[in-house]
């Protein structure tokens, strides 16, 4: 199956390369390019490295902010 449709890698060279030591997606995209053109795949090297994705982050609650900057749309320096 492919990974890669960029370059088209398979899961098998992606699983060879990490055999060989490449143990990042950024070793693997150094061995094949899977990974360095749209990044779509990047997700699913992970996978296979045993990686995991990558955590979500929670976006920042909003900052209150005075009445000065809601009318200036400028940020407390605070």
């Amino acid at each position: 199956m492919f990974v890669c449709s960029c370059f088209g890698i398979t899961e098998q060279q992606v699983e060879r390369h990490a055999a060989d030591g490449a143990c990042t997606p950024r070793q693997i995209a150094s061995a094949c390019k899977a990974g360095t053109d749209c990044g779509g795949c990047v997700r699913r090297i992970q996978a296979l490295l045993g990686r995991g994705e990558s955590p979500r982050r929670e976006p920042l609650a909003p900052r209150a902010r005075s009445a000065a900057t809601a009318v200036t749309g400028l940020r407390d320096a605070a």
